[in-house]
């Protein structure tokens, strides 16, 4: 599945909305696809040595959409953009020790649909959350040669089961409790925020 999103705000506002540190960064809104870097919250603990600190800031910081496979897939294998297995080995681990786990800022997601325009194109929708503008989806990082992320998936609700889709993003309520349990909480905890965003409170531009 193309892992493709629109950030429509620049990084003072993005800084604002999570709490977090880095509103100094030079983005300004766009569309991000795999391979490209953009800004993701995470809790503060990479560029930190040492146990993490009670009451250490977020920080926004560029990664880039797409963490290279594991070393089982050899030079053959392709980048994973989305999660669909938190149980995964490859996974697991980033996802039960929680300073990996990170908030990915976004304004709208691209879905193809199964169905075609008048030129025979697969047609686009884009899907926003009509309760917040600017909203947070689940993602985790790893680092390798480079600052990477993903996202995290899980089972699609009424618009992208109309669109033919099989999952979708893990869409974080508009509640800060929420991006704190994700960013800080237990896995047990945490993973029961992998649900699907409720159909009612999304819209398709």
């Amino acid at each position: 599945m193309p892992a493709i999103y629109r950030l429509d705000a620049n990084a003072a506002q993005i800084a604002a909305r999570f709490a977090a540190q880095g509103g100094q960064d030079p983005w300004a809104g766009g569309h991000i696809a795999p391979g490209a870097f953009a800004p993701v919250i995470t809790a503060g603990r990479e560029f930190v040595a040492g146990p993490r600190r009670a009451g250490q800031p977020r920080r926004m910081v560029p990664r880039q959409l797409g963490v290279p496979p594991p070393p089982s897939a050899g030079e053959r294998g392709n980048a994973v953009f989305t999660v669909r297995n938190p149980d995964s080995p490859f996974w697991i681990g980033n996802l039960r020790n929680s300073e990996f786990r990170c908030l990915v800022p976004a304004t709208a997601l691209l879905e193809w649909g199964k169905d075609r325009d008048s030129a025979g194109k697969r047609r686009q929708h884009w899907f926003a959350c009509a309760d917040q503008a600017l909203f947070a989806l689940a993602g985790v990082w790893k680092d390798s040669e480079v600052p990477s992320f993903a996202l995290l998936m899980t089972e699609p609700n009424a618009l992208y089961r109309q669109a033919g889709r099989a999952a979708m993003p893990v869409v974080l309520p508009p509640d800060p409790r929420a991006w704190h349990l994700w960013l800080h909480g237990e896995w047990a905890r945490a993973r029961d925020l992998l649900a699907p965003y409720p159909s009612s409170a999304m819209i398709e531009r």
